[in-house]
């Protein structure tokens, strides 16, 4: 078990250096900055969007997340977002997108968004690190729609 745990840490090291700082912030009396960082990033990127798209996008919540296979990144639950947006701003959201990331050390290897089912709306934004177990089940996929409730904009296939 303690190997598996090591294992983890080492390749999930950005995860625990940003776990450090969190103390470093709560011992220096900072314990809202973290929120504070979320919500000024997320009112930026749903302005940029909204300025981009050219009508109302909401930007309903902005999440930082690890799961317990080892993936980690964000999501932006959006409303107002469609698959003709994606299409046509792709480069444009997705430089909004990868600003994000690296303001909060997130080196995402697939971002996509994710469909309400049987429609075109976008219902969450998602850029992650794929761990090595959910890695091929994404590989495996082909094209803008690998899936009919994804849109892949970025994918970084390993070499």
């Amino acid at each position: 078990m303690r190997l598996l745990q090591d294992a983890y840490k080492e390749s999930h090291a950005g995860l625990f250096k940003w776990r450090n700082r969190v103390g470093e912030m709560f011992a220096m009396g900072c314990e809202n900055m973290i929120t504070e960082e979320i919500l000024k990033n997320r009112a930026e990127f749903e302005e940029k969007t909204r300025k981009l798209i050219g009508r109302p996008v909401l930007l309903i919540e902005l999440d930082l997340f690890a799961l317990p296979c080892g993936c980690s990144g964000i999501t932006a639950n959006m409303r107002g977002l469609e698959v003709d947006d994606l299409e046509v701003f792709e480069m444009q959201i997705l430089q909004l997108v990868k600003e994000m990331a690296a303001r909060f050390e997130i080196k995402p290897t697939v971002t996509f968004a994710r469909l309400v089912p049987g429609s075109s709306i976008v219902a969450s934004l998602n850029w992650r690190t794929l761990c090595m177990r959910c890695y091929p089940e994404f590989a495996r996929g082909e094209g803008k729609m690998p899936r009919p409730d994804l849109y892949m904009l970025q994918f970084e296939r390993r070499k």
